[in-house]
């Protein structure tokens, strides 16, 4: 699939602030998200050891899935190294180049991409879904396990109740149960769709565990690709 080139890359944390601040305004927030995906893409990426510092070892993996049976429809994953220094609110920085490799390989251009971290959930308002989206063109979504940013208060028990995630006064995401009686996860848009169709398309594609099955599938896979 196509990836768009839309910037070198940084070497200090003001060069990647000021990437995050050009980009930005690229973004599409707020309009509805796909109404019948039929693909759904999973990004996930495991490190190698404690995976801290510039060249650890890491692999980032893309699972896309059919939206309706969740079956595998194609698989890509890239081996490469962390570009960047572990820096808050520039992760995304570390991951993107060998995230981009494995989408690059694949033949399929997924309807829908589901991150595993954040979108609009972010200290600077752009996240790794953010990034992804404006480099691809696709809808994009960002699924924490935690939060990151914000202030929310404790959703109803039972799956596919949600609460709002606000920071500074702003609704950034959305807290969702997507199982009785289980923590929640994190769920803010990335790109090109907004908060109810995220959350819509987070509940399709987790049926049984907590995490959505594009990010298990992808974790799975990045870690297998390090060797276990």
């Amino acid at each position: 699939m196509e990836v768009r080139d839309l910037h070198p890359w940084p070497s200090t944390p003001e060069e990647a602030e000021a990437i995050q601040d050009r980009l930005r305004p690229m973004l599409e927030l707020d309009v509805p998200g796909p109404a019948s995906p039929r693909t759904v893409a999973g990004l996930d990426v495991s490190y190698a050891g404690d995976g801290g510092g510039t060249g650890a070892r890491l692999a980032a993996a893309v699972v896309v899935l059919d939206a309706a049976t969740l079956r595998v429809v194609e698989e890509s994953v890239a081996v490469g190294t962390a570009a960047f220094p572990y820096v808050p609110g520039l992760f995304a920085f570390r991951e993107l180049p060998t995230l981009l490799d494995a989408l690059r390989a694949l033949e399929t251009t997924p309807d829908l991409l589901v991150c595993d971290g954040f979108g609009v959930a972010h200290p600077r308002r752009f996240g790794l879904a953010c990034h992804l989206g404006v480099l691809t063109g696709l809808p994009a979504i960002g699924v924490g396990k935690t939060a990151f940013v914000g202030t929310y208060d404790a959703p109803g028990r039972r799956r596919g109740d949600a609460s709002p995630l606000v920071d500074g006064g702003e609704e950034v995401g959305r807290v969702l149960r997507t199982r009785d009686d289980v923590k929640p996860v994190f769920v803010s848009v990335g790109h090109r769709t907004d908060l109810d169709s995220a959350c819509r398309d987070v509940l399709a594609v987790t049926p049984e565990y907590r995490l959505p099955e594009t990010t298990r599938r992808a974790d799975r896979l990045s870690r297998d690709a390090l060797g276990g």
